[in-house]
């Protein structure tokens, strides 16, 4: 398990308590043990804003987690392949997916861990859930309007699999008897269309029994982080500037470079305010999440401690907060990726549980609509 600074801990508390109270009130209504599911598409090497918007998040509610409560952490290679990959470098990136869920902590033991084409109930059970899902209700997801109104030359013709995949992240969760889903707020309307799912089909299907189970959310209170090279966007890993995101592979050398050109701006002095100085204010964000320093409760603390410092100065110090942070996952991932027999383990074991639960839910599926 990786350490944990005293100071990381304390920023963590307020997010402990938040996630501690909403899954009580969960469990005042009902009395099944908590089975908490996420995924991650294996598309490269996860980048910071991957791990402090997500990843850091389920290793807490593992360590977290009481002893009955379910982990499953899904490695999304059929949600990757909405977007044609080519196939060599995608099965390299499942390899560095999976070195890296070990790397910053997850224990197969404790949380099975798996790739999603290796359990074929999601997409077993997606295509049963297809044959219920309202065309109107995916038209009018987020994600596809986003992409429709962007194909304006028709050179990339849009593709059945990006229309449907909510289906699929649907399945995922239900296959799992999920009861809750820790999400960021650009999911919150795809575990919404889940629990739509789930709450249909048991109306039609359930004859009064509860055959799928509407998932509750877990909100992920970390900020998204922003790129480096235009602070008003979301890092991400498909920019084609790599300077825009840092990986949790970058040595101390490239984290100091790319934070030394990030973009900020030309007034004097330090301030947190991420609509006027989204740049500053980005930085004041990895420092806060990364940083091993005591007594801040906000971003805006810190802001005002930094008072009078200038931004070269800033950016100094949140390389070396970020640089505390990535290291040890960043040692550990070396020693993983090329350990074949932990790797091969770890995918086996995490199969081996993942198929065995969702075969429990489609047994139940099938026979409710007819197929068994």
């Amino acid at each position: 398990m990786l350490p944990r600074s005293r100071a990381a801990r304390r920023v963590l508390q307020p997010v402990n308590i938040a996630l501690q109270q909403k899954c009580a009130s969960s469990t005042a209504t009902t009395a099944r043990p908590k089975v908490i599911f996420s995924g991650i598409q294996p598309t490269g090497v996860p980048h910071l804003g991957n791990y402090l918007g997500a990843l850091r998040q389920w290793t807490r509610l593992q360590d977290e987690a009481a002893d009955d409560t379910t982990l499953i952490y899904s490695l999304v290679d059929l949600h990757a392949i909405t977007i044609r990959q080519d196939p060599n470098q995608l099965r390299q990136w499942k390899k560095e997916s999976l070195a890296m869920l070990l790397a910053i902590g997850l224990d197969p033991k404790r949380s099975t861990i798996f790739h999603q084409s290796d359990v074929p109930a999601h997409a077993e059970l997606m295509w049963i859930l297809s044959c219920q899902a309202s065309t109107g209700y995916l038209g009018r997801m987020t994600q596809w309007k986003d992409k429709t109104s962007n194909e304006k030359d028709g050179s990339e013709k849009l593709k059945l699999g990006l229309f449907s995949y909510p289906v699929l992240q649907a399945a995922d969760i239900l296959v799992h008897k999920t009861t809750h889903v820790p999400v960021g707020h650009d999911q919150a309307q795809h575990l919404e269309f889940a629990r739509e799912v789930a709450n249909g089909f048991n109306h039609v299907f359930g004859q009064g029994k509860e055959v799928l189970v509407a998932p509750e959310t877990l909100i992920s209170p970390a900020r998204r982080v922003m790129s480096l090279t235009d602070p008003t966007a979301k890092m991400s890993k498909s920019h084609p500037n790599p300077k825009s995101r840092i990986l949790l592979t970058d040595s101390e050398d490239i984290i100091k470079s790319k934070l030394k050109g990030a973009v900020t701006d030309s007034l004097d002095g330090i301030s947190y305010d991420p609509e006027m100085r989204p740049g500053v204010s980005n930085l004041i964000d990895l420092l806060y999440h990364s940083s091993a320093e005591d007594g801040y409760e906000s971003q805006e603390a810190l802001a005002k401690d930094l008072e009078g410092v200038s931004l070269r100065a800033l950016k100094e110090k949140t390389a070396e907060a970020v640089d505390m942070q990535v290291r040890p996952i960043r040692e550990r991932y070396s020693e993983i990726v090329e350990n074949r027999a932990i790797m091969e383990a770890a995918a086996a074991e995490g199969a081996e549980k993942a198929t065995k639960s969702g075969a429990a839910t489609l047994k139940k599926v099938k026979r409710a609509v007819g197929l068994s």
